[in-house]
Protein backbone atom coordinates (compact mmCIF):
# COMPACT_ATOMS: atom_id res chain seq x y z
CA UNK A 1 0.00 0.00 0.00
CA UNK A 2 2.91 2.49 0.23
CA UNK A 3 4.83 4.61 -2.26
CA UNK A 4 3.92 7.55 -4.68
CA UNK A 5 1.92 4.83 -6.14
CA UNK A 6 0.62 1.59 -4.32
CA UNK A 7 -0.61 -1.39 -6.26
CA UNK A 8 -1.44 0.68 -8.97
CA UNK A 9 2.98 -0.64 -9.83
CA UNK A 10 3.30 -2.95 -7.18
CA UNK A 11 1.37 -5.81 -8.47
CA UNK A 12 2.66 -5.41 -12.39
CA UNK A 13 6.13 -5.31 -10.71
CA UNK A 14 4.90 -8.88 -9.05
CA UNK A 15 3.61 -10.12 -11.58
CA UNK A 16 6.12 -9.89 -13.72
CA UNK A 17 9.13 -11.78 -11.50
CA UNK A 18 6.89 -14.45 -11.25
CA UNK A 19 7.34 -15.33 -14.49
CA UNK A 20 10.66 -15.57 -14.10
CA UNK A 21 10.49 -17.69 -10.37
CA UNK A 22 8.62 -20.20 -10.49
CA UNK A 23 8.80 -21.55 -7.15
CA UNK A 24 8.32 -18.20 -5.58
CA UNK A 25 5.35 -17.16 -3.70
CA UNK A 26 4.54 -13.54 -3.10
CA UNK A 27 1.51 -12.08 -0.45
CA UNK A 28 0.55 -8.44 -1.31
CA UNK A 29 -0.31 -7.34 2.37
CA UNK A 30 -2.93 -4.36 2.00
CA UNK A 31 -6.35 -3.45 1.92
CA UNK A 32 -8.54 -6.29 0.71
CA UNK A 33 -10.87 -3.85 -1.61
CA UNK A 34 -8.30 -2.44 -2.91
CA UNK A 35 -5.74 -5.15 -3.89
CA UNK A 36 -8.44 -7.39 -5.26
CA UNK A 37 -9.77 -4.10 -7.80
CA UNK A 38 -5.80 -4.35 -8.76
CA UNK A 39 -5.97 -7.23 -9.42
CA UNK A 40 -9.00 -7.46 -11.39
CA UNK A 41 -7.48 -4.30 -13.80
CA UNK A 42 -4.64 -7.03 -14.65
CA UNK A 43 -6.73 -9.66 -15.35
CA UNK A 44 -5.62 -12.24 -12.63
CA UNK A 45 -6.78 -13.44 -9.35
CA UNK A 46 -5.02 -14.69 -6.18
CA UNK A 47 -3.39 -17.99 -6.73
CA UNK A 48 -1.30 -20.31 -5.42
CA UNK A 49 1.47 -18.30 -6.49
CA UNK A 50 0.28 -15.03 -5.75
CA UNK A 51 -2.29 -14.26 -2.82
CA UNK A 52 -3.89 -11.26 -0.50
CA UNK A 53 -3.14 -11.16 3.36
CA UNK A 54 -6.07 -8.30 4.69
CA UNK A 55 -4.69 -5.33 6.86
CA UNK A 56 -7.20 -2.28 7.80
CA UNK A 57 -4.52 0.29 8.50
CA UNK A 58 -1.90 2.02 6.18
CA UNK A 59 0.89 4.10 6.91
CA UNK A 60 1.21 7.53 5.28
CA UNK A 61 4.98 8.74 3.96
CA UNK A 62 4.50 11.78 6.47
CA UNK A 63 3.38 10.00 9.43
CA UNK A 64 6.03 9.74 12.25
CA UNK A 65 7.51 6.27 13.09
CA UNK A 66 6.71 6.32 16.66
CA UNK A 67 3.49 7.21 16.29
CA UNK A 68 3.24 4.24 13.54
CA UNK A 69 4.79 1.98 15.56
CA UNK A 70 2.63 2.55 18.44
CA UNK A 71 -0.76 2.93 16.66
CA UNK A 72 -0.58 1.15 13.58
CA UNK A 73 -0.75 -2.33 14.62
CA UNK A 74 -2.84 -3.76 11.89
CA UNK A 75 -1.08 -1.61 9.16
CA UNK A 76 -0.09 -3.82 5.97
CA UNK A 77 3.41 -2.71 6.94
CA UNK A 78 3.31 -4.00 10.38
CA UNK A 79 1.50 -7.53 9.26
CA UNK A 80 3.99 -7.61 6.88
CA UNK A 81 7.11 -7.69 9.10
CA UNK A 82 4.98 -10.15 11.60
CA UNK A 83 4.78 -12.94 8.57
CA UNK A 84 8.46 -12.76 8.25
CA UNK A 85 9.08 -12.96 12.34
CA UNK A 86 6.45 -15.72 12.50
CA UNK A 87 8.01 -17.52 9.79
CA UNK A 88 4.87 -17.32 7.62
CA UNK A 89 7.35 -15.24 4.89
CA UNK A 90 10.94 -15.01 4.39
CA UNK A 91 11.53 -11.99 3.92
CA UNK A 92 9.66 -8.43 3.55
CA UNK A 93 9.58 -5.61 0.61
CA UNK A 94 8.00 -2.23 0.77
CA UNK A 95 7.95 1.21 -0.82
CA UNK A 96 6.22 2.52 2.07
CA UNK A 97 7.54 5.07 5.21
CA UNK A 98 11.53 4.85 5.21
CA UNK A 99 11.30 5.63 8.96
CA UNK A 100 8.56 3.61 9.71
CA UNK A 101 9.77 1.10 8.61
CA UNK A 102 13.14 1.03 9.91
CA UNK A 103 11.52 1.21 13.41
CA UNK A 104 9.33 -1.49 12.94
CA UNK A 105 11.67 -3.97 11.98
CA UNK A 106 13.93 -3.27 14.96
CA UNK A 107 10.98 -3.62 17.20
CA UNK A 108 9.62 -6.66 15.40
CA UNK A 109 12.52 -8.57 13.93
CA UNK A 110 15.04 -7.28 16.55
CA UNK A 111 19.44 -6.87 15.63
CA UNK A 112 21.29 -9.88 15.46
CA UNK A 113 23.96 -10.44 18.28
CA UNK A 114 26.66 -7.64 18.27
CA UNK A 115 24.88 -5.31 15.81
CA UNK A 116 24.14 -1.89 17.82
CA UNK A 117 21.64 -0.79 14.64
CA UNK A 118 20.55 -1.64 11.44
CA UNK A 119 21.99 0.27 8.11
CA UNK A 120 20.85 0.52 4.76
CA UNK A 121 22.98 -0.14 1.76
CA UNK A 122 22.20 -0.34 -1.77
CA UNK A 123 24.08 -0.49 -5.07
CA UNK A 124 25.40 2.68 -7.16
CA UNK A 125 26.49 2.28 -10.70
CA UNK A 126 29.80 2.20 -11.22
CA UNK A 127 32.86 1.84 -14.48
CA UNK A 128 32.86 -1.40 -13.69
CA UNK A 129 30.03 -3.67 -12.36
CA UNK A 130 28.45 -1.39 -9.24
CA UNK A 131 29.50 -0.43 -5.74
CA UNK A 132 27.81 -1.34 -2.65
CA UNK A 133 27.39 1.88 -0.52
CA UNK A 134 25.93 1.86 3.26
CA UNK A 135 24.81 3.38 5.39
CA UNK A 136 22.59 5.53 3.42
CA UNK A 137 20.80 7.42 6.19
CA UNK A 138 19.66 4.89 9.14
CA UNK A 139 22.13 6.28 11.42
CA UNK A 140 23.04 9.90 10.96
CA UNK A 141 26.10 9.87 13.74
CA UNK A 142 28.01 6.66 13.94
CA UNK A 143 30.75 5.17 16.16
CA UNK A 144 33.93 3.37 14.87
CA UNK A 145 32.85 0.32 16.37
CA UNK A 146 29.48 0.63 14.32
CA UNK A 147 31.21 1.54 10.81
CA UNK A 148 33.23 -1.93 11.69
CA UNK A 149 29.87 -3.48 11.68
CA UNK A 150 28.91 -1.62 8.74
CA UNK A 151 31.87 -2.99 7.06
CA UNK A 152 31.03 -6.48 8.10
CA UNK A 153 27.74 -6.69 6.96
CA UNK A 154 28.17 -4.87 3.77
CA UNK A 155 31.24 -7.57 2.75
CA UNK A 156 28.67 -10.31 3.66
CA UNK A 157 26.10 -9.17 1.56
CA UNK A 158 28.03 -8.37 -1.64
CA UNK A 159 29.91 -12.15 -1.04
CA UNK A 160 26.63 -13.67 -1.25
CA UNK A 161 25.00 -11.09 -4.14
CA UNK A 162 27.81 -11.37 -5.93
CA UNK A 163 30.17 -14.64 -5.34
CA UNK A 164 32.78 -13.04 -4.10
CA UNK A 165 35.12 -14.75 -2.19
CA UNK A 166 36.64 -11.76 -0.53
CA UNK A 167 34.97 -8.89 -1.54
CA UNK A 168 37.22 -5.46 -1.10
CA UNK A 169 35.84 -2.83 1.53
CA UNK A 170 36.41 1.18 1.82
CA UNK A 171 35.83 3.57 4.15
CA UNK A 172 34.77 6.96 2.71
CA UNK A 173 37.19 9.62 3.66
CA UNK A 174 37.89 13.17 2.53
CA UNK A 175 41.18 11.47 1.12
CA UNK A 176 42.97 8.16 0.41
CA UNK A 177 46.27 9.47 2.78
CA UNK A 178 46.31 7.20 5.94
CA UNK A 179 46.30 10.91 7.90
CA UNK A 180 43.25 12.36 6.58
CA UNK A 181 39.71 11.95 8.34
CA UNK A 182 38.22 11.69 12.02
CA UNK A 183 39.38 9.73 15.04
CA UNK A 184 36.36 7.81 14.27
CA UNK A 185 37.12 7.04 10.66
CA UNK A 186 41.41 6.31 11.66
CA UNK A 187 39.61 3.75 14.57
CA UNK A 188 37.08 2.40 11.92
CA UNK A 189 40.21 2.26 9.57
CA UNK A 190 42.47 0.14 12.66
CA UNK A 191 39.59 -1.73 13.44
CA UNK A 192 38.97 -3.20 10.03
CA UNK A 193 42.67 -3.61 9.42
CA UNK A 194 42.99 -5.88 11.88
CA UNK A 195 40.30 -8.17 11.36
CA UNK A 196 40.14 -10.41 8.57
CA UNK A 197 38.20 -8.23 6.34
CA UNK A 198 39.58 -7.81 3.01
CA UNK A 199 40.03 -4.14 4.24
CA UNK A 200 41.81 -1.98 1.35
CA UNK A 201 41.87 1.34 2.84
CA UNK A 202 40.21 4.58 2.27
CA UNK A 203 37.53 5.44 -0.70
CA UNK A 204 37.21 9.23 -1.81
CA UNK A 205 33.64 10.50 -3.51
CA UNK A 206 34.64 9.69 -6.58
CA UNK A 207 35.74 6.41 -6.17
CA UNK A 208 31.79 5.20 -5.68
CA UNK A 209 31.51 5.21 -9.34
CA UNK A 210 35.07 4.00 -9.87
CA UNK A 211 33.85 0.37 -9.46
CA UNK A 212 37.92 -0.26 -7.43
CA UNK A 213 35.66 -1.00 -4.55
CA UNK A 214 33.38 -3.62 -3.95
CA UNK A 215 32.37 -2.03 -0.88
CA UNK A 216 32.42 1.18 0.09
CA UNK A 217 31.30 2.46 4.13
CA UNK A 218 30.21 5.32 5.49
CA UNK A 219 28.06 6.95 8.31
CA UNK A 220 24.41 7.35 7.51
CA UNK A 221 24.55 11.69 7.27
CA UNK A 222 27.58 10.98 4.87
CA UNK A 223 26.17 8.16 2.76
CA UNK A 224 22.55 9.98 2.64
CA UNK A 225 23.85 13.54 1.44
CA UNK A 226 26.46 11.30 -1.34
CA UNK A 227 22.89 9.16 -2.33
CA UNK A 228 20.99 12.70 -2.72
CA UNK A 229 23.93 14.84 -4.55
CA UNK A 230 24.70 11.93 -6.96
CA UNK A 231 20.88 11.94 -7.85
CA UNK A 232 20.97 15.36 -7.97
CA UNK A 233 23.62 15.48 -10.67
CA UNK A 234 21.91 12.98 -12.75
CA UNK A 235 18.45 14.80 -13.13
CA UNK A 236 21.33 17.98 -13.87
CA UNK A 237 22.47 16.25 -16.60
CA UNK A 238 19.79 14.66 -17.89
CA UNK A 239 17.56 17.97 -17.85
CA UNK A 240 21.04 20.21 -19.83
CA UNK A 241 21.51 17.39 -22.24
CA UNK A 242 17.49 17.35 -23.42
CA UNK A 243 17.60 21.60 -23.71
CA UNK A 244 20.96 21.25 -25.54
CA UNK A 245 19.49 18.87 -28.25
CA UNK A 246 16.30 20.75 -28.03
CA UNK A 247 18.00 24.16 -29.04
CA UNK A 248 17.84 23.93 -32.71
CA UNK A 249 17.72 22.03 -36.01
CA UNK A 250 21.25 20.79 -35.51
CA UNK A 251 21.27 19.47 -31.96
CA UNK A 252 18.05 17.64 -32.91
CA UNK A 253 19.89 16.03 -35.88
CA UNK A 254 22.62 14.95 -33.33
CA UNK A 255 19.82 13.45 -30.91
CA UNK A 256 19.01 11.23 -33.89
CA UNK A 257 22.14 10.40 -34.72
CA UNK A 258 23.45 9.88 -30.86
CA UNK A 259 20.23 8.22 -29.82
CA UNK A 260 21.60 4.76 -29.95
CA UNK A 261 24.55 5.40 -27.31
CA UNK A 262 22.32 7.95 -25.49
CA UNK A 263 19.69 5.19 -25.13
CA UNK A 264 22.53 2.85 -24.16
CA UNK A 265 23.99 5.28 -21.42
CA UNK A 266 20.44 5.58 -20.06
CA UNK A 267 19.94 1.78 -19.76
CA UNK A 268 23.46 1.57 -17.90
CA UNK A 269 22.94 4.13 -15.30
CA UNK A 270 18.94 3.92 -14.71
CA UNK A 271 18.22 4.01 -10.98
CA UNK A 272 15.42 1.74 -11.76
CA UNK A 273 18.06 -0.99 -12.31
CA UNK A 274 19.63 -0.30 -8.57
CA UNK A 275 16.36 -0.23 -6.59
CA UNK A 276 15.95 -2.19 -3.63
CA UNK A 277 18.15 -1.10 -0.37
CA UNK A 278 19.09 -4.03 2.01
CA UNK A 279 17.76 -2.52 5.66
CA UNK A 280 20.93 -4.76 7.12
CA UNK A 281 21.71 -6.06 10.91
CA UNK A 282 18.55 -7.63 11.19
CA UNK A 283 17.31 -11.05 12.53
CA UNK A 284 15.00 -11.01 8.91
CA UNK A 285 15.43 -9.60 5.22
CA UNK A 286 13.65 -6.39 4.88
CA UNK A 287 14.00 -4.51 1.34
CA UNK A 288 13.12 -0.83 1.14
CA UNK A 289 12.02 0.13 -2.26
CA UNK A 290 12.24 3.52 -3.61
CA UNK A 291 8.85 5.82 -2.82
CA UNK A 292 8.60 6.27 -6.38
CA UNK A 293 9.28 2.94 -7.92
CA UNK A 294 7.35 1.93 -11.02
CA UNK A 295 7.25 -1.66 -12.16
CA UNK A 296 10.65 -2.11 -13.54
CA UNK A 297 11.90 -0.42 -9.94
CA UNK A 298 9.52 -2.75 -7.86
CA UNK A 299 10.50 -5.46 -9.62
CA UNK A 300 14.29 -5.04 -9.03
CA UNK A 301 13.62 -4.48 -4.83
CA UNK A 302 11.90 -7.83 -5.07
CA UNK A 303 14.54 -9.71 -6.61
CA UNK A 304 16.81 -8.45 -4.35
CA UNK A 305 14.54 -9.75 -1.51
CA UNK A 306 15.26 -13.39 -3.39
CA UNK A 307 18.85 -13.13 -3.71
CA UNK A 308 19.31 -12.62 0.00
CA UNK A 309 16.61 -15.47 0.61
CA UNK A 310 18.54 -17.87 -1.39
CA UNK A 311 21.94 -17.15 -0.02
CA UNK A 312 20.77 -16.45 3.60
CA UNK A 313 22.33 -13.00 4.42
CA UNK A 314 21.37 -12.59 7.73
CA UNK A 315 22.95 -15.95 8.76
CA UNK A 316 26.06 -15.02 7.28
CA UNK A 317 26.44 -11.97 8.55
CA UNK A 318 25.59 -13.54 11.92
CA UNK A 319 28.11 -15.75 11.89
CA UNK A 320 30.82 -13.68 10.23
CA UNK A 321 31.05 -10.84 12.68
CA UNK A 322 30.88 -14.08 15.45
CA UNK A 323 33.85 -14.79 14.13
CA UNK A 324 35.43 -11.35 13.78
CA UNK A 325 34.42 -10.37 17.25
CA UNK A 326 36.29 -14.01 18.75
CA UNK A 327 39.17 -13.31 16.66
CA UNK A 328 39.61 -9.86 18.44
CA UNK A 329 39.18 -11.24 21.76
CA UNK A 330 42.16 -13.67 21.25
CA UNK A 331 44.65 -10.63 20.50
Amino acid sequence: MGGDHGPTEILPAALHVLKKHSKLHLVLVGQEEVLLKAFADNNVVPNEQISIKHASETIEMHELPSKALRRKKDSSMRIAINMVQDGEAQACVSAGNTGALMAISRFVLKMLPGIDRPAICSTMPALQGHTHLLDLGANVDSSAEQLFQFAVMGSELASASENLEAPSVALLNVGSEEMKGNDRVKLAAKLLAESHINYVGFAEGTDIYSGKFNVIVCDGFVGNIALKASEGVAELMSQHAKESFQKSFYGKLAALVTMPVLRDIRRKLDPRRYNGASLLGLRGIVVKSHGSADKVSFAHAIEEAIVEVEKNVPDKINVRLEELLTERELV
